[in-house]
């Protein structure tokens, strides 16, 4: 490794110990961009990378509330707001086990770059908590929401910081958030996304991060003279992004054969279409999460405590969550005649994985570009709220397929060399030019 850069990583260690997911995703940034940084006298004197990686504001609260027997649980709330440079913080809400800090500012740092990418007037920022809706009744997730806003909303708003939904906050919990933030403060903006289509929501917002993902896919594949339809993928996850890049692909032409959960995933040779695709959204909204079921359902294999990576594809997508894909996935993928990797969740590859492909100059695209659908319809919502205006699906689709592209183009600019194209270079070069010079332009800050 560049000796700058171990000097950098070791800087940022120090001041941040314990945060592996935070420090994974910084190096993947900080290996792409540090030549044009080091070249960059500007950049180097405004000292713009050190200041990238600090958040601009990290907000941690106790959340109390009470379950049905009345009994009281506390749970942890954090709001990351990142970078405002190009708009106000933008970034969803995570509620599950496994959030902490560090997985709060690796999704905020990743979300700066996305945001940029989309050409949307939006900064990062990532929050959330370690509650878990599972096994919880509706009125213990509106309590809970309701105390998580009563400390939230004094830090967010429709110019400040605009939160969506992520994992664990879904359209239920985002109207338990909105109208608590509604009833505090006696006002109707457009302070979340994601919200009910009846009250200022947005036309295929829950589709938007995996039709983005299949779009960018789709000018992946163009550019080696491919097309979706006919090809074969697997996909991890079986929530909102997997469900919408599956529709999508289904009405490409294209064929999806796995699903996953944390039980195993299920092999479906005949594609996840129809019916198929219905019973997956009956199985998420169980809150169960397991996809067992569907194989009993449908006759098909389950293969318990395994990963879909192991089944013969030409695109492999993980929709699911941070590092599902490993190395010897990675490995696999190749030698089964994969052709393509996207990433769809969230640094969905660990950084091995990554080395491994671009290394091997394989085809893979990093999250912060293939699922920035989703933030970029938020955008679009954010941007119906202040002209108090719907669009059309198909304006939206629209809107969402050109941002795609833009997207495409911007990684194709930074990171093609010769018949290559390291999208990870790509995305994060296009993402962090943006952000300096807006960082520049408006002083030391």
């Amino acid at each position: 490794m560049n000796a700058g850069i171990d000097s950098f990583m070791e800087g940022l260690k120090a001041r941040t110990p314990g945060e592996t997911e935070f420090h994974q995703a910084v190096l993947e940034v900080v290996e792409s961009v540090w030549d044009v940084y080091d070249a960059n006298p500007r950049y180097k004197q405004a000292k713009i990378l050190e200041r990238m990686v600090e958040p601009e504001r990290t907000i941690m609260f106790r959340v109390p509330w009470s379950n049905d027997k009345g009994e009281v649980e506390i749970n942890r709330g954090y709001r990351v707001e990142f970078n405002s440079a190009l708009g106000p913080y933008k970034g969803g809400l995570r509620f599950h086990r496994s959030v902490t800090l560090s997985i709060l500012k690796f999704l905020g740092f990743e979300q700066t770059f996305k945001n940029s990418l989309t050409t949307l007037p939006m900064g990062g920022g990532k929050g959330g908590s370690d509650f878990s809706a599972k096994g919880r009744s509706d009125n213990e997730i509106m309590r809970f929401c309701q105390s998580f806003m009563t400390e939230l909303f004094r830090h967010i708003g429709p110019n400040t910081d605009v939160p969506a939904g992520d994992i664990g906050v879904g359209g239920r919990e985002i109207g338990y958030l909105f109208g608590q933030y509604k009833r505090i403060r006696n006002e109707f903006t457009g302070v979340l996304t994601g919200k009910g289509l009846g009250w200022g929501g947005s036309l295929i917002r829950p589709e938007a991060t995996g039709y983005g993902a299949v779009y960018f896919v789709q000018h992946m594949l163009r550019e080696m003279g491919q097309e979706v339809k006919g090809k074969v993928f697997s996909v991890s996850g079986f929530g909102n992004v997997a469900w919408g890049a599956i529709s999508k692909i289904n009405e490409l032409g294209g064929k999806v054969v796995t699903v996953s959960g944390p039980d195993g995933y299920i092999y479906d040779p005949d594609g996840i279409t129809g019916a198929k695709v219905d019973y997956l959204l009956e199985l998420r909204e169980s809150n169960n999460d397991i996809v067992a079921p569907y194989a009993e359902e449908f006759g098909v294999q389950f293969f318990p405590d395994a990963k879909p990576w192991d089944a013969k594809v030409d695109i492999a997508l993980p929709c699911a969550t941070q590092n599902e894909l490993d190395e010897e996935d990675a490995r696999k993928l190749m030698e089964n005649g994969c052709m393509l990797v996207a990433e769809v969740s969230n640094m969905g590859c660990t950084s091995g994985a990554v080395n491994y492909f671009v290394n091997n100059k394989f085809i893979f695209a990093p999250g912060k570009a293939v699922n920035a659908g989703g933030v970029a319809v938020s955008g679009l919502e954010m941007s119906q709220n202040s002209m108090r205006y719907n669009w059309t699906s198909e304006e939206v689709d629209k809107r969402l397929h050109l941002i795609m592209q833009d997207i495409h183009n911007t990684c194709t600019k930074h990171g093609k060399s010769g018949d290559y194209i390291n999208y990870v270079k790509g995305a994060n070069v296009g993402g962090f030019v943006k952000v300096a010079e807006a960082m520049l332009a408006q002083g030391l800050v």
